[in-house]
């Protein structure tokens, strides 16, 4: 389409159409889109592919999400129908064979293969087993990937998500305190938008780097201890007594409960308080203590948070996930692989072969994993990595892989532009300089700046 992407000198992207010899801040729309107005002015975006619309902004992250979506999708289709078709021609008349191993679970179906007489388990929901149902676990509806669900869940969010931004101003003192303020003050849908922050008393422009480290601020603030039960009611899992580690089991069918400095005894079944714990009964007193502090004695407050949750991110877009895919979807990888940080690096006025770049790879090689994700942070603003490592890295304009530019003299710090995870490497003269440089950039620097 003859445009070109290019870069101010202080890192703004901007793209150039060389058709029209005009210049725009905003990246071009993808082919078969169009941007519209309707009646009361508002922006509407129509894609002739599909005959469809949306208020957001379609960018090339959220078309390939469609893409992926609707290619699973007719796969999807074209196993249901191949299962309907071995299914027809199964004869309805044949007797009903003795199986040693019991009945199959509700659902579930056996087909023999016509070329050997060996039996396949088969879901009726469409979910085709390798191996035989009764070996353990419980047959899902579908056999998706989790990669699949997860490119199904971004591809929900950016249809559902609305145009332009939320502004919130923040101090870095009292971060979570104005957060909370100022979002508590929102109508629900107004979280749907993306985030802006400003940080009161930093130059910064929040292109996604400030954002991504005030989201970091906050999962360390509100996360709970017990965050896989969390994760569990979230994915509409239930939760099982192995939830319950370091329990603080107590000696009779009672809990205490403190709240706001008051604590309370509840008990767990009637006259619990005086039926002591012995090892004929420990199985029932976990049992009803699992359930009183994971379901009965926060009844309300998990109430709360899945009903607002419910407001802004609907959870039956989460039902396919189970609790540890949840957790990884939003809190992303933290143990760092160094090979793929190498592979999926990219270089301006620097080549792989160039010594900086040898010396800096010697000296993250020399990090220990805590040290390597100080860096990942100052970096990119996120301690933690998505799905799919290195190559899956989002930046202001949507993909943007870890970059290190030549920029600077010797004496310089080097610097980083979280919002296109860039780093500024000046052009050190050795080894130890660079080592010195990189890791007092890293551990002692805080804040955001504007160049």
């Amino acid at each position: 389409q003859q445009w070109e992407q290019r870069v101010l000198s202080h890192g703004r992207v901007y793209y150039v159409d060389h058709n029209t010899k005009t210049t725009t801040w905003e990246r071009p729309l993808p082919p078969g889109w169009e941007k519209r107005v309707d009646q009361r002015g508002r922006f509407y975006y129509v894609d002739h592919n599909t005959r469809t619309t949306t208020w957001q902004r379609p960018t090339p992250e959220s078309v390939r999400n469609y893409e992926q979506w609707q290619s699973q999708q007719s796969q999807l289709q074209g196993a249901m129908h191949q299962f309907n078709q071995r299914y027809l021609y199964q004869s309805s008349g044949a007797p009903v064979e003795n199986d040693p191993l019991g009945a199959l679970p509700p659902g579930w179906g056996m087909l023999k293969c016509c070329r050997d007489e060996s039996s396949d388990y088969v879901s009726l929901s469409f979910s085709l087993s390798l191996s035989s149902s009764r070996q353990g676990g419980s047959p899902g509806a579908y056999d998706r990937s989790f990669r699949w669900k997860y490119h199904q869940f971004r591809f929900l969010c950016h249809s559902n998500a609305l145009p332009s931004h939320v502004k919130i101003s923040v101090s870095r003192q009292t971060l979570f305190e104005d957060s909370f303020q100022q979002i508590m003050n929102m109508k629900p849908y107004d979280l749907r938008r993306r985030l802006y922050i400003i940080m009161r008393g930093e130059e910064g422009l929040d292109y996604g780097g400030i954002a991504r480290q005030v989201s970091l601020t906050f999962v360390c603030v509100c996360v709970p201890l017990s965050e896989s039960v969390l994760y569990s009611l979230m994915s509409i899992s239930p939760c099982w007594e192995n939830d319950l580690e370091e329990g603080g089991v107590e000696l009779y069918f009672a809990q205490d409960m403190e709240m706001l400095g008051k604590v309370s005894t509840h008990s767990l079944k009637d006259d619990g308080e005086n039926e002591l714990v012995t090892s004929h009964n420990k199985e029932e007193y976990i049992g009803l203590l699992t359930d009183w502090r994971f379901t009965r004695g926060v009844e309300e407050q998990t109430k709360a948070f899945l009903d607002g949750f419910n407001e802004v991110v609907p959870l039956e877009w989460l039902r396919y996930f189970d609790e540890k895919e949840l957790e990884l979807m939003l809190c992303g990888m933290q143990e760092i692989d160094l090979s793929d940080w190498q592979k999926n690096t990219i270089y301006r006025h620097y080549t792989k072969n160039s010594k900086q770049i040898h010396w800096f790879w010697q000296v993250v090689k020399e990090m220990d994993n805590e040290k390597r994700i100080r860096l990942l942070q100052f970096v990119t603003g996120t301690c933690r990595l998505p799905v799919g490592g290195f190559a899956e890295l989002i930046g202001s304009n949507g993909p943007q892989k870890f970059c290190i530019d030549k920029v600077g003299k010797e004496t310089w710090l080097p610097r980083s532009h979280t919002c296109f995870n860039r780093l500024d490497l000046p052009p050190y003269r050795n080894l130890e300089q660079l080592r010195e440089k990189l890791l007092f950039a890293i551990e002692e620097t805080e804040g955001f700046g504007q160049e």
